[in-house]
């Protein structure tokens, strides 16, 4: 029976191609973009799976409460782990402290790599299950030990073994290698984790770490756990929720509360909003998912539409087969065994469009995905879909088919009714809705992109690059540099800073001014800087002056930018200082030199945060600045600011980051998406043209004879084009009416998430409308000029 079925569909396919070309090759793209949209989702789902005790593994996050505001990130004071380790020891598998993720320099011998890293204590490698190839899992256990990556020893050592040999670090400390464990896969928190150092080594090397044993209010440090078997997060976290607060009291008007963050939850839910749990890139795992059924769901629209317009065509062999004993259910099941061959035949191709475009996908969505061909989940997956699309494309035109009566098709008194082509109408216009509404979304992402990147940033960023100053190499070197770049002829200034321009390291309460308020809680980005601060940025000073060899004082001088100048509630702050609140240890007060204008350091989406940018004279500073020469090409500057790197380091190789280009990459993640949006918007139009395009060519066949008649009346081209066109293009207006308000609410609702955000202005609706006629007219004017050019004589011979 099934045989007979898929022989008679086979035959239909054959006979009527150009639609099957447009069934099959509509849901082969539709599939494939749904398909590639489910491993995407795959992926960002089973981000961190690669470790076996993800479910007890969390990080420790605090929220402290500022003014009213509660912020939340996962910075911890270091005396938090002596704490839990003595008191709380039973709830814990293991505790590890960790440094951010660092970029180092690893030297053997003549060859020298920069690699990403964390320095933490001796339990990670067991607690993060790494898979270690060559030596001990307890590698971090002496002090000046270096664990690898596979990648990382082979660059390093090539063909020789890595296990005993010395490495410098950043041209400074020397480091045995203890062991080399497998790279960690790509979609996992530690991905980018290609070296291991030892937490004494860390701690004993770094000055600044020398007072923050004892110091609950420095938050510079990460904590990671993995909880015992017995117990739970929720538990563990309310046992330690007041740790930080019960342990130093200056800390209680922050209302410090410490909770365990699970490893689960770091990738898509790592957004807080005053403390709560908010969302993050789960936002965009739905969105995509959404958009992915839309696109199937197109495609599948397409296959209904042409199925039931040839209804006719099928009529005569539904009567018969019905005359001659065929149940209802029979002929469901053949026009759904047709439906499957179709959506099968589909799947083959999506299967190999896939293949085609993975890497290309890969490269846009900033992945590593690999086809799943072992995968027999993904298989079944895949059957499923199968079945559930052919039952979703084809329901509809089996029973719609199905239902027809015998006798009426018999004696040729079927029609198919006023209503009959009303299905299809809607069918149409939930297309072109959905399309629409694709398209004015993808724009106001642009747009808000677009508009948080004219955002003035404050400093000119461009032809300013920033060289890391990796080793104590530097100390002492600092004022004889910047003569030597200048003098290059490939700068044209030089300031030192404490962090990049393009990230804030560092946040510091314990001030009071005069005018302060009883109990405002303070909160300040704090940088260190040099002189000829704000001549190498391009920074406008709007008040005083900035820093100046001249001013012996300055050693004590402070900027504020204009945030912290509302923020601090001063009225002339030129002259006002800014002093330290620990009466024990006060720090020299800070006399305000200067204001200078708001720059954007952090992220360009949120206000800019009130700023001090205290003197510093090279001891503490991170980063060079130096202003590229404006009367030279970037290359020649480049090959002269190295030359003068490479005189006075020769040892260290010689590395820059382009601050317009740092600043860039603050967009990336949102132009990805947009990116991923605008293409699978291409496809659902394209899909919503391809059904558009086989309507309009069973409409022009269907009226044939009509044209045919209208031409010899005396009918023009255009009378006839507008004829066939205009029933079309009244459905996509329709469409373009539910559309626009429907992606007007969405997108509003989607913007309130931005403190700085577009308008969604008119142009935006009227270029997704024009656009969407446009396509419409081209893709319907084919077929009715095609129709409405054709011999008259050759569609009335029958008559």
């Amino acid at each position: 029976m099934f045989k007979n079925y898929f022989k008679i569909a086979f035959r239909n396919l054959i006979k009527n191609k150009v639609y099957s070309f447009i069934n099959i090759s509509g849901l082969a793209i539709g599939m494939a973009a749904t398909i590639l949209i489910g491993l995407w989702i795959a992926d960002e789902l089973n981000f961190n799976n690669h470790y076996k005790n993800k479910d007890s593994i969390a990080q420790i996050y605090q929220s402290q409460t500022t003014n009213g505001n509660i912020s939340t990130g996962p910075s911890i004071p270091r005396p938090l782990e002596f704490a839990l380790r003595e008191n709380y020891k039973a709830n814990f598998k293991h505790i590890v402290m960790a440094s951010w993720e660092q970029s180092q320099y690893l030297k053997f011998g003549e060859t020298n790599i920069y690699k990403t890293g964390n320095a933490m204590q001796k339990a990670a490698p067991d607690m993060l299950g790494l898979d270690i190839i060559a030596g001990l899992k307890n590698g971090l256990k002496e002090k000046n030990s270096i664990m690898l990556a596979e990648s990382a020893a082979s660059t390093l050592f090539g063909n020789e073994t890595a296990l005993g040999k010395v490495i410098k670090i950043n041209n400074k400390d020397d480091l045995m290698v203890t062991a080399i464990y497998k790279d960690i896969p790509a979609n996992n928190s530690f991905s980018e984790m290609k070296y291991i150092i030892p937490w004494k080594q860390y701690v004993t090397t770094q000055e600044w770490l020398k007072w923050s044993k004892d110091n609950w209010g420095n938050n510079s440090f990460q904590l990671f756990v993995q909880i015992n078997e017995n117990t739970s997060m929720d538990v563990v976290t309310s046992k330690i929720s007041d740790v930080k607060k019960n342990a130093d009291p200056e800390l209680v008007q922050y209302n410090p509360q410490l909770f365990l963050f699970p490893m689960e939850k770091w990738h898509l839910r790592s957004d807080f909003e005053n403390g709560i749990q908010s969302g993050g890139r789960i936002e965009n795992v739905w969105l995509f998912g959404v958009i992915g059924l839309f696109i199937l769901l197109l495609a599948c629209i397409n296959f209904v539409n042409l199925s039931t317009a040839r209804s006719e065509k099928r009529a005569t062999e539904v009567g018969i087969r019905k005359s001659i004993g065929s149940q209802r259910s029979q002929l469901v099941l053949q026009f759904l065994s047709e439906s499957f061959l179709i959506v099968f035949i589909s799947f083959i191709g999506a299967l190999s469009l896939v293949l085609l475009f993975l890497n290309g996908f890969n490269h846009l969505a900033s992945k590593s995905i690999i086809f799943p061909w072992a995968n027999s989940q993904f298989w079944l997956i895949s059957l499923l879909f199968v079945i559930i699309t052919s039952i979703l494309a084809g329901s509809y035109p089996a029973l719609y088919l199905s239902a027809f009566n015998p006798v009426e098709v018999l004696k040729g008194t079927f029609k198919a009714g006023r209503y009959s082509a009303l299905p299809r109408k809607v069918l149409v216009v939930t297309q072109f809705t959905v399309s629409v509404a694709l398209i004015i979304g993808t724009l106001v992402v642009m747009n808000q992109i677009q508009f948080s990147k004219d955002r003035p940033v404050g400093y000119d960023k461009e032809g300013l690059i920033q060289i890391p100053v990796m080793s104590s190499e530097f100390i002492g070197k600092q004022d004889l540099l910047r003569e030597q770049f200048i003098a290059s002829g490939g700068a044209a200034e030089m300031a030192g800073t404490s962090g990049p321009m393009t990230n804030v390291w560092s946040n510091q309460s314990g001030f009071t001014w005069d005018g302060k308020s009883a109990g405002f809680q303070e909160d300040f980005a704090h940088t260190r800087v040099s002189y000829e601060f704000t001549e190498t940025l391009g920074l406008k000073v709007v008040q005083g002056r900035g820093f100046s060899r001249e001013f012996a004082s300055d050693s004590n001088a402070v900027l504020i930018n204009e945030t912290a100048v509302k923020y601090m509630g001063l009225i002339d702050p030129i002259g006002k200082y800014i002093r330290d609140s620990d009466i024990e240890n006060p720090n020299p007060p800070l006399k305000i030199v200067g204001v200078v204008e708001d720059m954007i350091i952090q992220s360009p989406y949120n206000p800019v945060k009130q700023a001090l940018y205290i003197f510093d004279s090279y001891d503490n500073v991170a980063f060079y600045n130096l202003r590229l020469n404006p009367e030279k090409s970037t290359s020649e500057n480049l090959t002269l600011i190295e030359g003068v790197f490479k005189r006075n380091f020769p040892n260290t190789p010689f590395d820059y980051q382009f601050v317009d280009e740092e600043y860039g990459a603050k967009f990336k993640s949102e132009e990805r998406i947009a990116s991923l949006a605008s293409v699978f918007t291409a496809l659902a139009i394209f899909i919503s043209c391809l059904g558009l395009f086989g309507l309009a060519s069973f409409v022009a066949e269907q009226r044939t004879k009509e044209i045919g008649v209208r031409k010899v009346l005396g009918a023009s081209i255009s009378q006839l084009w507008l004829l066939l066109s205009k029933d079309f293009i009244t459905l996509v207006v329709i469409a373009l009416l539910i559309a626009s308000p429907l992606a007007y609410y969405i997108m509003k609702e989607w913007l309130q998430k931005f403190n700085y955000r577009t308008p969604v202005g008119w142009d935006v609706f009227a270029i997704a409308c024009f656009g969407a006629l446009i396509i419409t007219l081209i893709t319907v004017s084919f077929q009715a000029i095609k129709a409405a050019t054709s011999n008259p004589v050759e569609s009335l011979r029958t008559e």
